[in-house]
């Protein structure tokens, strides 16, 4: 078990924050940087982003690494409850690979110009080398008390000092950051679902600076790599809400010009890492009633129908095109290994208390994994932990209307075994992960859920004895889903349930706990050309109910991080070195 209050480093990232607090609430004319955060340059071994905010427009914003001095972009986006905010992003290129440098950032006009903010990172390693990542999702979306009327803990009379609103409490976002700091990775995944959008008539700008001061003391130290959700794209702040996402994060280029940062692909060693937007095939991200609808303030939530930048469609089958040739292009590299996807949507999900599974994205994308030997696909959206065994191809006629009871065509996921041998050989199947469990205090199953493969705190055996399928069933969007009309809010839309289910045989493991959790990952590149590379997996969990005890994971006393992150599982893939084994289109 680890204890999250006792390595020192989750401790220091409920300090970091504080600094922003003794600032004070900024004014218009101050440019004094926060929400500081890294992202990858185009090329990690060679280049990082370094990305803040400020609350008014700052005077020549820059970086400073050693004698090297770089300018930042200013990007800007306005919130009509919560004012503009100045977004700036400084490339830095010219490093060199696996090397830490330090850096600061200021302004003229930063208040602390005296002493800046300063950080340091590590740049990617280049070839056949060993190194670690991290992931989860869903961090923005589930502080249970927010907006409840209870009062603050630490983390929210830190937020009021700030300038945040009271009752906000942010430390679920500051804890899992601490999680990410305690297993020090390269970088670290964020499979969507960042800041909240807010009860309707909130302030999403304030939304944002909440979230991007409370994971600064991680993000700052490390590149976090994001992609977008569902969550607000679907809602009246839905635009704003792309808006801050494309204005907050400067991700690699896909080369489609205006659609540049939705979604994005970059090398690490010999993997290559692939960033989708989910909402362009997902089923339940349909558009919805016409007109692009923002809730009034203190009116009822609203939704956006349609918007050029979100929702499914919106690339016109340009982000598949992509999707198509990076893979291709990667699997004709023989330097390159393995192929990570990210997104926020589920193909592979069975969670009873969750959204589901999705036939859009198993469509249109799944053949596209089986063709390219995908190895891992890292999904949020559902709350929880649900690793899947490696799947290809997909049984038809699987599934069955939920209200008609008819036959219905879910593309059900082929498993190639099932057998939870905890060893798996990802060039005969991907593995789906969904990861949801960021700042998730609700767990993706009910009490009592006890299906094969299911496991809480204390129970750690095999998903189903190694023997036969999971009977769990998933619940599956097999048409577009539009939102509906809500007749519990006048005036307001909901999204309808998924239309179908399934049984799950390609389920393998479940977490039933209702904490957070993290997944890490350590590549070894093997040491023999033609030999063997693997990438060990574990996933730790923080069982502790924080939702159900009316706690939160930051202490009221100390305003320190507590908790446990024990280890729920470990499994470990495996593939052929390409060096050794050169692949080849089938059929």
């Amino acid at each position: 078990m680890i204890a999250a209050g006792t390595t020192g480093l989750i401790a220091a990232t409920a300090a970091m924050p504080a600094r922003g607090a003794a600032r004070g609430r900024q004014g218009a004319a101050d440019g004094t940087p926060e929400q500081i955060h890294l992202t990858w340059g185009d090329d990690p071994a060679r280049g990082v982003v370094v990305s803040w905010a400020s609350a008014g427009r700052a005077d020549r914003p820059r970086v400073r690494i050693g004698q090297r001095v770089i300018a930042a972009t200013e990007r800007t986006c306005g919130d009509p409850r919560g004012g503009v905010t100045w977004m700036y992003h400084a490339r830095v290129d010219g490093l060199r690979p696996g090397a830490t440098y330090a850096y600061a950032v200021t302004a003229d006009n930063d208040a602390t110009a005296a002493d800046p903010f300063s950080a340091t990172f590590t740049t990617a390693p280049e070839g056949r080398a060993a190194f670690r990542f991290t992931s989860f999702g869903d961090l923005g979306t589930s502080p249970a008390w927010a907006g409840s009327g209870r009062p603050p803990g630490a983390a929210g009379q830190r937020d009021a000092a700030r300038g945040g609103a009271p009752g906000r409490d942010s430390g679920h976002a500051a804890y899992a950051a601490g999680a990410v700091e305690t297993f020090q990775p390269l970088f670290h995944l964020y499979n969507g679902d960042l800041a909240p959008a807010g009860p309707a008539g909130g302030a999403l700008a304030q939304a944002w600076r909440d979230f991007g001061n409370s994971i600064q003391a991680s993000a700052a130290n490390r590149p976090w790599l994001p992609v977008p959700g569902n969550h607000a794209l679907g809602l009246g702040d839905g635009a704003q809400w792309l808006d801050s996402f494309l204005a907050s994060y400067t991700l690699p280029a896909n080369g489609m010009g205006g659609l540049d940062g939705r979604w994005y692909a970059f090398r690490v060693g010999t993997v290559l890492f692939v960033g989708l937007s989910g909402d362009d095939v997902a089923y339940q991200d349909a558009a919805g009633p016409a007109g692009d609808v923002v809730a009034p303030a203190g009116g009822p939530t609203a939704i956006v129908s349609s918007h050029p930048g979100f929702g499914r469609g919106y690339s016109g089958g340009a982000q598949t095109r992509w999707l198509e040739a990076t893979l291709a292009a990667a699997r004709g590299d023989a330097s390159l290994d393995w192929i990570v996807v990210q997104l926020h949507q589920c193909a592979c999900s069975s969670a009873t208390a969750g959204v589901g599974s999705d036939l859009g994205i198993r469509r249109e994308w799944l053949p596209l994994f089986d063709t390219y030997e995908v190895d891992l696909v890292l999904s949020g959206h559902d709350h929880g932990y649900e690793r899947s065994f490696p799947v290809r191809g997909f049984d038809s006629g699987a599934g069955t209307d939920a209200l008609t009871a008819v036959v219905a065509d879910t593309r059900r996921p082929r498993p190639v075994t099932t057998v939870d041998s905890g060893v798996f050989d990802t060039s005969q199947g991907t593995v789906h992960l969904v990861l949801g469990c960021g700042g998730s205090t609700l767990g993706p199953s009910g009490p009592g859920d006890g299906g094969p493969g299911d496991s809480g705190p204390g129970n750690s055996g095999p998903a189903d004895g190694g023997s036969r399928l999971s009977s769990r069933l998933a619940r599956v969007f097999t048409r577009p889903a539009p939102p509906v009309p809500d007749p519990r809010v006048p005036g307001g839309y909901t999204r309808p349930a998924a239309d179908a289910v399934e049984a799950a045989t390609w389920s393998a493991r479940r977490d039933t706990s209702p904490g957070y959790g993290i997944a890490v990952f350590d590549v070894n590149p093997g040491s023999e050309a033609g030999g063997q590379t693997s990438v060990t997996v574990r996933y730790y969990h923080d069982f502790h109910d924080y939702r159900a005890a009316g706690t939160d994971p930051v202490s009221p006393v100390t305003g320190e991080q507590g908790g446990d992150y024990a280890l729920f599982e470990t499994f470990t893939l495996v593939r052929p070195r390409s060096d050794g084994r050169r692949w080849h289109l089938k059929g």
